[in-house]
């Protein structure tokens, strides 16, 4: 069955008549950081209280990819086919060769100085890797390891693999997470989830968006969208520059005018989605799959991901 709440009509375009919410698997603690590899037809993604990757495909079923995997959260592919992992355990950015199975550390410093504990991770046409870098996996032993922070600040990232050269492109967002680029990479979407782990109300729920400038750099920052109930730990953008993100309940799905154009419920708490060319069972592979506390969802849509949106 699909429940879904809409509140603009331009909401119908992306659905079809047999889009229904399907509970793919369950069994995790925490489940986030989804990635879907094509020629395997398989999603991977983090459970990151019991320090592994999982794994689920059509005909192997949920299995272990990684243990113990140094507490990772999001993941991404790079332009060869490379999977990127946000390691909180190891405060850095990993990478596995997915043919000869080697891990290497790509960035785990700034200025001499150890990184917080990555989150989440975006790869640009330009082969940059743009990854924020708040504290959670730092502030206790449940998702990482206890330690202080070695930065003077939460910030979002770029780092170029090719002269290892990393710089801060955001400040300004207290505790940034998840983030995504707009289909002709001229926005930058990051989210601030800093009422997270705050009990008195306070701190954002908030994802604030960027004009990417000279194609390394941010300007002009604006609030795109407040999201509640919840936090957007974690956002997609399809092929027309929609943005589909977590809250407490459901996927949000916005417009790039920042329109709420529907809430697609999910029964768990939701912390991220990707979207896939998944042709199991004979479908068009049009699929979001989503990451959403013990278990994995998905819904077949009349969209699919944007080429930045791997």
């Amino acid at each position: 069955m699909l429940s879904i709440e809409k509140f603009d009509s331009r909401i119908e375009r992306i659905l079809l008549s047999d889009s229904i919410l399907e509970k793919v698997c369950t069994g995790a603690t925490w489940s986030e950081g989804p990635v879907w590899l094509e020629p395997q037809q398989t999603l991977l993604w983090s459970d990151i209280p019991n320090n592994r990757i999982l794994s689920w495909s059509s005909d192997k079923g949920m299995t272990v990819w990684r243990s113990p995997s140094n507490f990772t959260n999001g993941h991404y592919l790079d332009l060869d086919g490379h999977l990127l992992h946000c390691s909180h355990g190891g405060r850095s950015i990993i990478k596995t060769d997915l043919l000869s199975g080697k891990v290497s550390t790509l960035v785990d410093q700034y200025l001499g100085k150890r990184l917080n504990s990555p989150n989440d991770l975006v790869v640009k046409s330009d082969g940059s890797i743009w990854f924020s870098d708040p504290p959670y996996g730092i502030l206790s032993d449940h998702e990482g390891f206890k330690a202080d922070s070695e930065q003077e600040g939460n910030f979002v990232f770029r780092y170029d693999p090719q002269s290892q050269e990393i710089k801060v492109v955001c400040s300004s967002i207290e505790e940034p997470n998840g983030l995504a680029f707009s289909p002709d990479e001229a926005l930058l979407y990051v989210a601030d989830t800093s009422a997270a782990l705050r009990e008195d109300g306070s701190g954002n729920h908030h994802i604030n968006v960027f004009d990417v400038v000279n194609g390394d750099q941010l300007s002009n920052e604006r609030l795109f969208a407040e999201v509640s109930p919840g936090l957007a730990d974690g956002f997609r953008i399809d092929v027309e520059g929609w943005l589909y993100t977590s809250s407490e309940d459901s996927i949000q799905v916005y417009h790039y005018d920042g329109s709420l154009l529907a809430k697609i419920f999910v029964p768990e708490k939701v912390s991220n989605c990707t979207f896939a060319a998944d042709y199991s069972s004979g479908h068009n592979g049009h699929t979001l799959y989503i990451t959403a506390s013990t278990s994995i969802y998905r819904i077949r849509l009349n969209t699919k991901g944007s080429m930045v949106s791997r």
